[in-house]
C-alpha cells in the first residue's frame, strides 16, 4: 500500500483552528475512501520555520486585532484557551494516522526514509499564500528535495497573497516541484494553468468534499438542550454582534458564542472558546442559526444545511466571497446589522451545487493520487 504524506497548516500556529485541524480530516477521509486499499494518508507533523516561535496558549502578539481591549478579552480567555489548546492536541493524536516524528526545515529530508512515504499532497488552506508565511514555506510548495516530482497540491489557497517581478518568479520555479495543482478559489487560476504543463483544476475546500453523514462518527453529543443562535467570529466586529442580539431576541434564542469576548457573559451568553474540533461540529449540527466571519463557519452552515449568514471582514475575505459565489449565496453575505431577519436557504438547490462540485473534485483528487501512485 502506498502511503502518502498530508502537508499543510494544521498542528502549528498561534492559536487553534477548527477549519486546519477539519480542512485536514475530511481530507484524510476522501484519500483513504479514493484508495479503497490502493493508498493511505498519513499527517505529516511538519512545523514551518515561521510557526517554530508560536505559542497557541499565548496567541495574543501574533492576533490580527492588537487593542487594549483584545488583550484584556485574551487574558481573561486563557482558561479557555488552555482548555481549547489540550482538546485539539487529543484531536490531532487521536484521529490522525501521524508521522513519528515532527518535521521542520532542518529534518525534512530524512521522512521518506523514516515514514516510507510515497508521495505528498500539499493542502489545503492557505499554504500558498506568502504573505501569511512571510515567503515560499518549502513544504507547503513541495520544495524539499524529497518532495521535488513527487507531490500534487490539492484545494491549495493564496488567499490574500500580493506578488511582485521578484516573487511570481520564485513562485513559477516552485510550481515545477508539483505533478499536479488544485486551487481552493478561482484566484490564480488562471495564471497558473500558463505557467504549467500539468493537470491544473479548481476544486472545493475539503471540509465538503466528505458529506454531512460522514462526520458523524466525531460530532459530540447535543450540548445545548435549548434552542440557539451560534455566534462564531474570528475577529471582533459590533455589527455582527448587534445583528445576532437582535436576532436572539426575535426569536427567542440563547446565543451560544465561540470568540475571545470572555466579558460577553454578562450578558447571558454561553461562551464555549473551550469546544474541542468534535463540540464546534455539533454547535454547528444543531444550532436554529448560525452568525459567523468564518470561512469554516461558512462551509459547515452549507454541509450541515443551516440558516446562516456570514460577515465579511478587512483580512480573509476572497475565500468567503468566492464560496458564497460557488453555491449562489450572496444573500447570506453581510457587512453591516441592517436588519433582523433570518435568512432562509433552499438547501436542495444548493447541495445540488454542491454535489456536483464535490463530484468533480473527488475526480481530480483521485487522478492526483493515481499520478503519485505511479511514482517517477
Amino acid at each position: 500500500m502506498k502511503r502518502f504524506g498530508t502537508v499543510s497548516y494544521n498542528i502549528y500556529g498561534n492559536f487553534t483552528n477548527y477549519g486546519s485541524a477539519l480542512q485536514s480530516w475530511a481530507l484524510h477521509q476522501a484519500i483513504n475512501k479514493l484508495g479503497q486499499d490502493r493508498w493511505e494518508a498519513v499527517l505529516v507533523d511538519y512545523c514551518p520555520d515561521i510557526l517554530e516561535d508560536k505559542d497557541p496558549l499565548n496567541p495574543f502578539k501574533n492576533m490580527w486585532d492588537q487593542d487594549e481591549e483584545s488583550l484584556r478579552m485574551c487574558k481573561l480567555s486563557m482558561p479557555a484557551i488552555r482548555e481549547n489548546y489540550k482538546k485539539f492536541d487529543d484531536f490531532y493524536h487521536n484521529r490522525f494516522n501521524r508521522t513519528t516524528f515532527k518535521y521542520t526545515s532542518k529534518n525534512f529530508d530524512e521522512i521518506i526514509q523514516k515514514e516510507h512515504l510515497d508521495g505528498f499532497v500539499c493542502g489545503s488552506d492557505t499554504i500558498f499564500c506568502i504573505d501569511e508565511f512571510n515567503g515560499f514555506d518549502n513544504g507547503y510548495y513541495a520544495n524539499y528535495e524529497v518532495m521535488k516530482g513527487k507531490s500534487v497540491a490539492y484545494a491549495a489557497s493564496f488567499g490574500d497573497a500580493h506578488f511582485d517581478v521578484s516573487s511570481y518568479e520564485i513562485l513559477n520555479q516552485r510550481l515545477k516541484n508539483f505533478k499536479a495543482i488544485s486551487l481552493r478559489e478561482e484566484k490564480m487560476l488562471t495564471y497558473i494553468k500558463k505557467k504549467v504543463d500539468i493537470p491544473v483544476e479548481r476544486t472545493i475546500d475539503p471540509t465538503i468534499l466528505i458529506n454531512a453523514e460522514e462526520y458523524q462518527p466525531i460530532i459530540a453529543d447535543r450540548i445545548e438542550e435549548d434552542a440557539y443562535l451560534l455566534l462564531y467570529t474570528r475577529r471582533y466586529d459590533p455589527e455582527i454582534e448587534k445583528y445576532a442580539e437582535k436576532l436572539a431576541k426575535k426569536y427567542g434564542w440563547k446565543i451560544v458564542e465561540i470568540s475571545l469576548r470572555a466579558t460577553n457573559v454578562k450578558k447571558g451568553r454561553r461562551m464555549l472558546y473551550k469546544a474541542g474540533v468534535e463540540e464546534f461540529l455539533s454547535l454547528v449540527k444543531y444550532a436554529d442559526y448560525v452568525v459567523t466571519n468564518s470561512f469554516h463557519g461558512l462551509m459547515f452552515s452549507v454541509q450541515f444545511r443551516k440558516n446562516f449568514v456570514v460577515f465579511s471582514r478587512e483580512s480573509g475575505n476572497s475565500k468567503i466571497y468566492e464560496a458564497i459565489d460557488l453555491f449562489g449565496l450572496r444573500k447570506n453575505l453581510l457587512t453591516k446589522c441592517i436588519e433582523n431577519q433570518i435568512v432562509i436557504n433552499d438547501y436542495d438547490a444548493i447541495h445540488k451545487k454542491l454535489n456536483k462540485a464535490r463530484m468533480e473534485s473527488l475526480k481530480f483528487l483521485k487522478k492526483e493520487l493515481e499520478l503519485l501512485e505511479q511514482g517517477d
